[in-house]
């Protein structure tokens, strides 16, 4: 039997991906925990999903965080009251409302991005040339199957 066989069946892959994730939300968290505003994981990732998509209604917000709208409502009522995002009437449908970040809500995320990627980084000096590559090569190609855009990306065309 092949060796990669073996990892699928074992649920070795599926366990060490299940690590692996555990300690980047622990990154996630310690990045976040820097912060000035209280800001949780979930209000986060609604920041991330409204800068990669720009303006969108609650609605699109949500299903893109697989939330009900009545949970994505609350979660922007706070982001709001923190001044991270705005709300505004769709130009083309007054009785739709579109969310999107201030310039404190994307700064906020830069500021968070940039101290989980330090971390990351100094995790990453701690292993070998090859690891590394082999790192790069499977969370690439995880990251693809689940169809998530690369949170670098998400401002590409911005201006700060």
């Amino acid at each position: 039997m092949k060796r990669n066989e073996t990892l699928t069946r074992d649920g070795d892959l599926v366990d060490a991906l299940v690590l692996a994730s555990r300690s980047l939300v622990a990154v996630a968290a310690r990045s976040l925990a820097d912060v000035d505003d209280d800001v949780t994981l979930p209000q986060y990732r609604a920041l991330v999903v409204t800068g990669t998509r720009g303006a969108q209604s609650l609605a699109s917000l949500a299903e893109a965080l697989g939330v009900t709208p009545a949970t994505a409502t609350r979660m922007c009522d706070r982001l709001v009251r923190k001044r991270l995002i705005k709300r505004s009437h769709d130009a083309h449908d007054r009785r739709s409302i579109r969310i999107e970040l201030t310039p404190r809500g994307r700064d906020l995320v830069t500021k968070v991005l940039e101290r989980r990627r330090q971390e990351i980084r100094s995790i990453l000096e701690s292993m070998n040339l090859p690891q590394r590559a082999l790192v790069v090569e499977a969370l690439q190609a995880f990251a693809a199957a689940t169809g998530d855009v690369l949170e670098r990306d998400w401002s590409v065309g911005w201006e700060f």
